[in-house]
């Protein structure tokens, strides 16, 4: 008996894998229903959650599959229909020539760094902008364009040199895998 005790605690312990995570399911219905609230939930609750910082999945109710980059995708495509959109018909064109590209990846991994530092340096901005005075924060206000410009400066170098490493291991990829070809180089983003 103390045993299977034992043996209880131990599968208890196990972590399910959406542990900690806010989990919605999505039902044939189209709907969805957050299993913390046992609510039904719309897309706008969805960018509410994500607008709190909350980390959640979305789950196909019968599958359990992991549909959240889809229920995500269609938050954006919401938002860019009405009010002001974020993506030109050019940027939106030129991210779908990169699908299937060979820079499909590296295209990915280079959008994914420059949200993260384009969110940091968001961040700090407004961490800064919390210790301001109102009189100070006035000056700001109207000094703006320059510190604005300064703090963009900052993030393109970074963007650039991005794009340097991304080249530089391609090289390298590149010629690891075309030892006859030399000079061979790929093409510059």
């Amino acid at each position: 008996m103390a045993q299977s005790r034992r043996t209880n605690k131990t599968t208890e312990a196990a972590p399910s894998p959406d542990e900690g995570l806010r989990v919605l399911k999505k039902y044939p219905n189209r709907r969805l229903y957050d299993t913390e609230t046992s609510s039904y939930v719309t897309l706008a609750d969805v960018k509410r959650m994500v607008l709190d910082a909350e980390t959640l999945v979305v789950r196909d109710a019968k599958t359990s599959e992991d549909l959240t980059r889809s229920i995500l995708l269609q938050v954006i495509l919401d938002e860019e229909s009405g009010g002001v959109p974020m993506f030109s018909t050019p940027v939106l064109a030129q991210i779908i020539r990169f699908y299937g590209h060979a820079m499909q990846g590296l295209m990915g991994t280079y959008l994914e760094k420059n949200m993260q530092a384009f969110t940091e340096m968001q961040a700090r901005l407004s961490e800064q902008a919390k210790t301001l005075s109102p009189e100070m924060w006035t000056q700001f206000m109207q000094g703006q364009t320059p510190v604005v410009h300064g703090w963009m400066s900052n993030y393109f170098e970074q963007s650039q040199s991005m794009v340097r490493q991304m080249q530089e291991q391609m090289s390298k990829q590149a010629e690891t895998l075309f030892p006859g070809m030399p000079g061979f180089r790929p093409p510059k983003l």
